[in-house]
């Protein structure tokens, strides 16, 4: 039996529910009958409007879409004034204030605090530049990622293209918005690996291949990759080889494969990855075969081995990121600035706005990692640019703990999420820069923490990755997490292996200096923090990974879960009308 929610789906879904959202925000957060919340809850997700959590009743966060991190000039502006005269809620937190923006893992953008009733407002100024919600939530195909720099920078074979075609004919298929989970697409030419095809659904990386007695670029297919619960996959390669013009074609047969066959009974097992695991690569490979109108050819040439990308690899060796100054291929630069966490104060948003249009063409690009770029600055403007006041908050030369820190949302706004993270985790990398000592070499410590095992922060990607927990400490129940090592995208894809389980949380930075001073103090000559983890062995991390109490102090450590909102103890002033007023619950 199909699960419940195939049934919800089935009554509405994909575009259709857009005028059904519009009507209650007409009528006002409380039209919508209590007992069918969950419900449309459920169908608000396609268009990107996610109740936040319990506590936080008539508030919602929207998550935009943006294919391969692309802001057109004029967006990242409009998306800062909505967030600054729309996503405030009713109390400041202690480290961000009120109206911010939260940049994702996707390339994308979230907005907090929004009012149901404010919506089609919203949606009106957003999408007067061009900017959607659409199949930002839910099950659909969710944003599609990309390397930011597509177009601008050198590529093997171009996809920038490609991309917006697979967004346009694909993802905007409507008929194709009910898949049975949610569904990720990546595509990268370039040879650093930044779209991170290991941890997608369907990835299509560069490679070449000799095909009769000519070199022709083209394409390798992965499928099945992914995080959460625990269950990690690197996606795996269908042994397929596709030339450009036949890209976007293997995608959609892989993508309605899934549609038509996937498992829409048992939710915990029927994200893409699994389904991989139970038709096998090459029933898969058999199957886009009967779908798809021209021979397939067998894996070509890729480029892995030169993968850079939240690789673990020496610096000398090529980029981890696009945070820094860096070439574009018509001789401008683009600068891409650290945002620790990836929350950035609307003001800050616009003000970043002003700057690309002053000293770029006014494109901003997003990054996996929660970062933003301005494209196109000349030579010229590019010391006048790196004075500006705004690079020194958010500089292209950060901190190593800084340039390596990504956080989810957490408890502050996620259901599920078990722990604080951002503000918890900007505190945090602040304390370990200015108690930590690195070798000069070493410019980065990939730490990512996700509140929960759903792995949203990709922690189980990182150097360092932390996952949010609870335990009992002197008889009380606190915020903690389990750590673990060794993690990174790449040649050789590697998940975490967990060092230590339901660690206090004011515990956890000094775990992690008795790490990484025990790295900087053994390490070889060279070594990355990676390297020297596959080296040193999980017996011997877990002695060295030894938590202690430091003069880190940790405010949050009550169990946040439990309250209405993690940096407030009063009860909760929701639900709100359309002015932040409590809304009666007497009939």
């Amino acid at each position: 039996m199909p699960h419940k929610k195939e049934g919800i789906k089935d009554e509405l879904y994909g575009d259709e529910v857009r005028e059904k959202l519009l009507e209650f925000a007409e009528r006002g957060w409380d039209s919508i009958p209590e007992d069918e919340r969950e419900e449309w809850f459920t169908r608000f997700k396609f268009w990107g409007i996610f109740h936040q959590r319990s506590g936080q009743e008539s508030y919602f966060m929207l998550r935009l879409t943006n294919c391969g991190g692309v802001l057109e000039p004029g967006q990242l502006r409009a998306i800062g004034e909505v967030a600054r005269d729309y996503a405030r809620g009713p109390v400041d937190n202690p480290e961000f204030g009120n109206g911010w923006i939260d940049l994702t893992t996707r390339q994308s953008i979230q907005l907090h605090w929004i009012k149901l009733e404010d919506v089609p407002e919203i949606w009106e100024q957003l999408e007067s530049v061009g900017v959607s919600s659409r199949s930002s939530g839910g099950d659909t195909m969710r944003n599609i990622s990309g390397c930011p720099v597509a177009g601008k920078a050198e590529e093997y074979v171009e996809s920038r293209d490609l991309l917006d075609e697979i967004e346009a004919d694909i993802r905007g298929d409507d008929a194709l918005a009910n898949m049975p989970r949610k569904f990720n697409i990546s595509v990268t030419g370039c040879r650093q690996g930044c779209a991170q095809d290991s941890i997608n659904d369907v990835g299509l990386e560069p490679a070449h291949k000799l095909i009769d007695g000519a070199e022709v670029e083209g394409f390798n297919v992965r499928v099945g990759g992914g995080l959460g619960g625990r269950e990690p996959r690197a996606a795996r390669p269908l042994d397929l080889f596709v030339r450009p013009e036949q890209a976007k074609e293997t995608v959609r047969a892989f993508v309605e494969l899934y549609f038509e066959e996937g498992n829409r009974v048992n939710r915990q097992k029927n994200r893409a990855r699994f389904f991989v695991d139970e038709w096998g690569c090459e029933e898969i490979r058999a199957a886009l075969d009967e779908r798809l109108d021209f021979a397939l050819e067998r894996a070509g040439t890729d480029f892995r081995g030169e993968y850079t990308y939240n690789a673990g690899k020496p610096a000398e060796r090529g980029a981890h990121d696009h945070v820094g100054v860096y070439d574009q291929r018509d001789g401008n630069n683009y600068v891409g600035l650290s945002v620790p966490v990836g929350r950035l104060p609307a003001e800050e948003a616009i003000e970043l706005a002003d700057l690309a249009d002053e000293y770029g063409s006014g494109e901003i690009r997003l990054t996996r990692r929660q970062n933003p770029l301005i494209m196109d600055v000349p030579d010229e403007d590019l010391d006048a640019l790196l004075s500006e006041d705004l690079l020194e908050i958010h500089t292209p030369e950060p901190s190593p703990f800084a340039q390596g820190g990504m956080a989810c949302t957490g408890t502050e706004f996620c259901s599920i999420a078990l722990t604080e993270t951002k503000t918890r985790m900007a505190r945090m990398l602040r304390w370990l820069q200015a108690n930590v000592e690195l070798p000069a070499d070493v410019d980065r410590i990939k730490i990512h923490y996700s509140g929960c095992t759903a792995d949203c922060g990709q922690a189980m990607t990182a150097d360092i990755g932390l996952q949010g927990m609870r335990a009992r400490k002197d008889g009380e129940m606190v915020e903690a997490m389990d750590v673990g090592v060794g993690g990174g995208v790449g040649e050789e894809p590697s998940f975490v292996d967990w060092v230590r389980q339901r660690v206090p949380a004011d515990e956890v930075p000094g775990l992690i200096r008795n790490l990484v001073e025990a790295f900087a103090a053994l390490r070889g000559e060279g070594q990355t923090f990676r390297e020297w983890v596959d080296a040193t062995g999980q017996e011997n991390l877990i002695t060295l990974a030894e938590p202690e109490e430091t003069s880190y102090e940790d405010p949050w450590m009550h169990d946040a879960k439990q309250s209405w909102y993690p940096f407030d103890d009063g009860e909760s002033p929701a639900p709100t009308a359309p002015d932040g007023t409590p809304l009666s619950a007497d009939d």
